[in-house]
């Protein structure tokens, strides 16, 4: 990659930052396709301050991370209208200085579940009530799937359960409840802090679906859990790349290469993983 005054850039905005593979991902798409850009990480505490700049210095876009992906609607100039629906975005797109907000996390979670599960019918406990949380309850309440909303936070769960009109449960009492796909949306487990997990064990069935939408680790301490159980298992591997396909194909309007992507996170996490 050469990098000159033609190279475009592209970044995520996030605190903390540093566990993103998402640079990986999108460098290695802009690499295969041959468009000359560039993806980096911004770590900020000023998210406006952060997309003012981004306006002015003409980033050509952005994802949103954990914790803004609700927060900075209020700074956008235009927001789709699936992510308007959801209450949170995750891609923007810097037209000409305009910035407009879509979300991509609902589609990658929805192809990434729809691989393994019929949704319509089904019910499903969603663990946290954070941007990817709104995003995934809003896509399965709109396939038909029975949603229950449980947090560590009660205020903010009973929020969120009460904007997708559905029940909440709390932590202590999620073992009385019978789901047939349980969702996990928190950064508990994620890397550095692979052994946590919010899920006990005895709440996992046979034949239960149980997705985590972390991908850092590939295989976190509650989907190890499950395998043990019996459950079939989704990856937040595949959720990330589905989404992160999306956003490329938003930034550039051409077919994104979902197998380079791929490979490149999967090679980044197995590398990090050997020298651990």
């Amino acid at each position: 990659m050469i990098i000159d005054q033609n190279t475009n850039l592209y970044g995520v905005l996030g605190k903390p930052i540093g566990h993103s593979l998402s640079p990986i991902m999108h460098n290695a798409a802009f690499l295969t396709t041959g468009i000359n850009a560039v993806y980096l990480a911004f770590e900020t505490e000023d998210p406006e301050g952060a997309l003012k700049g981004a306006s002015a210095l003409g980033i050509k876009g952005m994802s949103v991370t954990i914790p803004f992906k609700s927060e900075v609607i209020s700074f956008l100039d235009e927001v789709d209208d699936l992510a308007k629906k959801i209450g949170a975005i995750n891609t923007i797109i810097n037209d000409g200085g305009k910035l407009i907000g879509y979300n991509t996390d609902a589609l990658g979670a929805l192809k990434a579940l729809e691989d393994k599960i019929e949704l319509s019918g089904k019910t499903c406990l969603i663990i946290g009530a954070g941007g990817s949380a709104r995003a995934i309850g809003f896509i399965l309440k709109q396939s038909g799937v029975r949603l229950n909303i449980t947090n560590r936070t009660v205020r903010r769960g009973e929020e969120l359960a009460s904007s997708l009109g559905c029940p909440f449960v709390h932590l202590r009492e999620v073992e009385g409840i019978q789901v047939d796909l349980l969702i996990q949306t928190t950064p508990v487990g994620m890397y550095p802090h692979i052994d946590r997990c919010l899920v006990q064990e005895n709440i996992l069935e046979e034949g239960m679906v149980v997705m985590d939408i972390i991908y850092n680790p590939l295989e976190t301490r509650l989907l190890k859990m499950a395998k043990v159980c019996g459950c079939v298992t989704v990856s937040g591997l595949k959720m990330f790349i589905n989404q992160g396909a999306e956003q490329f194909r938003l930034w550039t309007g051409i077919k994104p290469p979902v197998n380079a992507m791929n490979h490149a996170v999967k090679k980044a996490l197995l590398k990090r993983d050997e020298k651990n």
